[in-house]
């Protein structure tokens, strides 16, 4: 099973390839006592199997640092929840939680997306090279990463206080990780008809460039 890992665009969770939020947001979102939100989830009136696949008990440490309970709950659980809130605040703190649960979505899609590929660019690299070195994965990798964020991942890590074995990617934007899964995914195909390192650098890089004017223009 998968850490919970909170994604600081949209302020929701990323566990298992599904987006979570927590009793505590909502809390803090609706201006309610904790106490009373984790009230508000057992006196639900849904059925056990929609509880168990939309609420998920677990606890954290105050800062006191004493257990207290908390409840992660899916889209689906935030939703039946959130119905029974009423007036305009709630009205406008419900409309924003699902456009965040949206966005989330769109990012664990395309996190997805870049791991499945993932090998599929390994390979690539493999058949470029007829004695492949190590370096050539890092080289590509910190390439395309070089691109999107400006810096390796090493130096991500680094410059946000991640473990060494961290994969930085849960922790980055929709935007920077929707461009790392295309640059990806065009670096698979450009490493079967180009051989030159630089060549494909410029290309990936009008790629991005390209892909951040459309970005603009749909925002």
């Amino acid at each position: 099973m998968s850490k919970l890992i909170l994604n600081t665009e949209c302020r929701l969770y990323e566990k298992n390839g599904r987006a979570l939020s927590t009793s505590i947001q909502v809390a803090e979102e609706f201006l309610k006592d904790h106490k009373n939100v984790l009230r508000d989830i057992e006196n639900l009136d849904c059925s056990d199997e929609f509880r168990r696949l939309n609420f998920e008990q677990s606890f954290y440490s105050n800062a006191q640092n004493k257990k207290q309970p908390i409840v992660y709950m899916t889209r689906d659980g935030f939703t039946f929840l959130a119905f029974g809130y009423r007036g305009k605040k709630s009205a406008k703190f419900k409309e924003a939680y699902i456009a965040r649960f949206n966005q989330m979505e769109s990012f664990i899609k395309s996190l997805s997306a870049a791991r499945l590929e993932f090998p599929e660019l390994t390979e690539a690299i493999k058949s470029a090279h007829e004695v492949p070195k190590h370096y050539h994965f890092t080289n590509e990798i910190n390439m395309i990463n070089k691109i999107v964020l400006g810096k390796t991942a090493k130096e991500f890590r680094k410059e946000n206080g991640l473990d060494d074995a961290t994969s930085i990617r849960p922790y980055l934007t929709f935007e920077q990780i929707t461009a790392i899964e295309q640059l990806q995914r065009f670096d698979t195909g450009l490493l079967d008809i180009e051989e030159d390192f630089q060549k494909r650098k410029e290309m990936l890089t009008l790629r991005f460039q390209k892909l951040n004017q459309r970005l603009l223009k749909s925002a």
